[in-house]
């Protein structure tokens, strides 16, 4: 299964809660960049897992701009910050046991690193960029997983 792992685009500081937080308008920019630069290796995903926090909210709804969705979009309480990456590692393991192909996950940090070195446990939990994203090909029957890529919008600008 190909996961690929998506922190928030850049959010606002203030806000009455942390889970309120809007994405500024850098934010908004820079996922809508890192989704046209994914929809050309990965155009679509058979399933989508968001953060209930506003700014996961708004990320996914810039990237679904430019990558479509074939399945389902789900938004789970699981993928707040302060979520258990080992519980959303058994969540995808029983995707993959399915036979979901490809997952986005879009979450904050810390979790998101932890989800990496949960998900391939030879890696430390790598710092995220926002809007940065991760892809691991995960082998369910070894419940392991290879980290291939992770690119953040900085790299990309600096590429072109």
């Amino acid at each position: 299964m190909h996961v690929y792992i998506m922190r928030h685009g850049d959010a606002a500081l203030d806000a009455a809660s942390d889970a309120q937080r809007p994405l500024t308008h850098c934010g908004v920019v820079e996922s809508q960049q890192m989704s046209r630069w994914l929809a050309v290796q990965q155009p679509a995903f058979d399933m989508t897992l968001v953060s209930p926090f506003l700014r996961a909210q708004q990320t996914f709804n810039a990237f679904s701009e430019n990558v479509a969705t074939r399945g389902e979009v789900e938004t789970l309480e699981m993928l707040t910050p302060s979520g258990d990456a080992q519980a959303v590692g058994d969540y995808l393991q029983g995707l993959a046991s399915e036979g979901v192909e490809s997952v986005m996950i879009i979450s904050h940090l810390p979790l998101v690193g932890y989800l990496v070195s949960t998900l391939c446990p030879e890696q430390c939990p790598p710092m995220f960029a926002t809007a940065g994203i991760a892809h691991i090909d995960y082998d369910a029957k070894s419940a392991r997983g290879t980290l291939c890529w992770q690119e953040s919008p900085s790299r990309l600008a600096t590429a072109m």
